[in-house]
Parts: structure tokens; C-alpha cells; sequence
């Protein structure tokens, strides 16, 4: 392979590993009960156990992230 294409193949198998963790982690969260924390357009929103999406920051989330205002 040439060293460009080289380097495109492996960064693009960095990125399929990476979204697989991500996908694995928010399942995880899911099962265990635990909020799922994403940004759109720097606006912090959270996905709850029960498929809500909400911009409340979750009870089990204010003794350890502060609030993002």
C-alpha cells in the first residue's frame, strides 16, 4: 500500500474501533441504569435510561460533573 492510503486505512480502522467502544459503553450505561452525556453545538444534553432526551442534568451526575451552563 502506498503511505498515504496506508495511513488513511489504519486511521479509518482507528475510528471503527472507536465508535465500537462508544456503542459498547453507551449499551453499558443503558443496562446499568446510567444517563447517557452528549454535546450538540455546545449544549450539553442527556439520554435517560428510559430513551428521554433532556438538558436537566441527572441527579446521579451532580455530586461528580458540575453543571455546564
Amino acid at each position: 500500500m502506498q503511505p498515504n492510503l496506508q495511513f488513511l486505512h489504519n486511521s479509518l480502522e482507528i475510528k471503527r474501533i472507536a465508535d465500537s467502544a462508544v456503542r459498547k459503553a453507551q449499551e453499558e450505561n443503558r443496562n446499568n441504569g446510567i444517563p447517557n452525556v452528549y454535546s450538540l453545538n455546545g449544549k450539553i444534553f442527556y439520554e435517560l435510561p428510559d430513551g428521554t432526551i433532556t438538558d436537566v442534568q441527572p441527579d446521579v451526575y451532580k455530586n461528580f460533573v458540575p453543571p455546564i451552563h
